[in-house]
């Protein structure tokens, strides 16, 4: 028999999944799809957490077999924006937009927020995670090459920390796991929130 899920997973993010696999929690992937597009005046803090409650949201209302169960299962959903001067850079819609992106990153530094939010089953939490990371110089030919290995093209800001973005990276301030989508501390207080303990109880 299949182990019931611990959480519904609102993420199709293979990152995402891997950070959940690492914390031991099983759960089960659900498919969502809402509007990502920043409302006017709304700064990335706020929107981030808004686009992770909004997610959990279209899950629980697009998968009725999550409610309605003798024991209903929380969904988790999270959402990442890099911001560099107050703006939000969003996942690249082509390779002229991923290389303006990486160009504007380069030498200096930018911000990524995290928003997480797990709701259902008596459960209404929304988290979030802020981090700094300094790119390196770096000229617009590696930029071109690293559009080229596929992996910019659906990752906010145009890089992943943990693949070859991270040969662009000088350092970091914060959650490593926040950056890539799902800041681990906060997930796991809000699954703690929940009942759900990760490594039992504290001991006196």
């Amino acid at each position: 028999m299949a182990q019931e899920p611990l959480v519904y997973l609102a993420s199709q993010s293979p990152r995402r999944r891997a950070l959940l696999d690492q914390l031991g929690v099983s759960y089960r992937v659900v498919s969502v799809a809402v509007d990502e597009t920043p409302r006017a005046g709304e700064d990335a803090p706020a929107f981030v957490g808004r686009m992770a409650r909004a997610k959990a949201e279209a899950a629980l209302s697009r998968h009725h077999d999550l409610v309605g169960r003798s024991r209903p299962t929380p969904v988790l959903a999270a959402d990442t924006a890099v911001t560099v001067e107050g703006q939000i850079l969003g996942k690249p819609r082509d390779r002229d937009d991923a290389l303006a992106m990486l160009l504007r990153l380069a030498g200096r530094t930018h911000q990524v927020l995290t928003g997480v939010a797990l709701l259902g089953s008596g459960t209404d939490g929304v988290a979030l995670s802020r981090s700094r990371v300094r790119f390196r110089p770096f000229t617009a030919a590696e930029a071109a090459a690293y559009w080229e290995t596929g992996e910019p093209w659906d990752k906010a800001g145009a890089y992943a920390i943990q693949g070859l973005g991270a040969l662009f990276v000088a350092r970091i301030a914060g959650s490593y796991s926040g950056i890539m989508g799902l800041p681990l501390f906060e997930t796991g207080h809000l699954l703690a929130s929940a009942g759900i303990q990760l490594l039992g109880p504290a001991v006196e």
